[in-house]
C-alpha cells in the first residue's frame, strides 16, 4: 500500500480571489470593493462622514483600440452632500482627494464631483467592523512583503486580510 504524497496547499493569486469577495451592487456603481464605503469614516473623518457619503466612482470611457502601455485616467468620486455642507466640501475637496487615495493606495481618484441630498437614507446608527482575524492577517502580510509601495501594501493587506478571512469561514477552517 502507497501512500500518496501530501500535496501542496492551492495558492491564488488575489487578483483571482478579489472578484468572488466583490460586491456586485458596489461594482455596478465603480467601486472595485467595497473598502472605500465600508472605510468612508474613518477616512474623511467622523465629523464629514455625518454630512456626506460616496455615491459613485465613475471612470473615463476607455478608446476601443487602447495601446499598450495606456494610462487610464483616475475617477471621478461622486458625493452626497447635505445642502449647507456643500460649499464646505468644496473647498477642501482636494484634501478628501488625497485621503481617498493615501487609504487605496494608489491615485483612483482624480476630481471631485457633489451632488447635494440628504445623506444617510437607511445607515445603520453604528457600523460593526468584523472580527479580526490574525492569522488572515499574518498570511495578507506575508503575501505582500516584497511589494516597496507602503501606501498599496497596506491597501492589498486590508483587501487581502478581508478576502482570506471569508474563504476561511466559508471554508469552515
Amino acid at each position: 500500500m502507497t501512500i500518496a504524497p501530501r500535496s501542496r496547499p492551492k495558492t491564488f493569486a488575489l487578483a483571482d480571489l478579489m472578484a468572488k469577495a466583490m460586491d456586485p451592487v458596489l461594482a455596478k456603481q465603480g467601486f472595485g470593493a467595497a473598502d472605500l464605503v465600508l472605510n468612508w469614516d474613518e477616512i474623511v473623518g467622523e465629523r464629514l462622514a455625518r454630512v456626506c457619503e460616496p455615491i459613485k466612482l465613475q471612470w473615463p470611457a476607455r478608446p476601443p483600440k487602447a495601446e499598450p502601455g495606456f494610462a487610464l485616467e483616475p475617477a471621478s468620486l461622486i458625493v452626497r452632500v447635505e445642502s449647507g455642507f456643500a460649499v464646505e466640501l468644496q473647498h477642501i475637496g482636494g484634501t478628501l482627494i488625497e485621503r481617498v487615495n493615501t487609504h487605496l493606495g494608489w491615485r483612483c481618484v482624480g476630481k471631485l464631483l457633489l451632488r447635494q441630498g440628504p445623506v444617510g437614507k437607511g445607515k445603520k446608527a453604528t457600523r460593526v467592523k468584523p472580527a479580526a482575524d490574525p492569522v488572515a492577517r499574518r498570511q495578507a502580510e506575508a503575501e505582500t512583503a516584497a511589494i516597496a509601495d507602503d501606501g498599496l501594501r497596506d491597501a492589498l493587506i486590508r483587501l487581502g486580510e478581508r478576502v482570506i478571512a471569508e474563504k476561511r469561514a466559508k471554508d469552515g477552517s
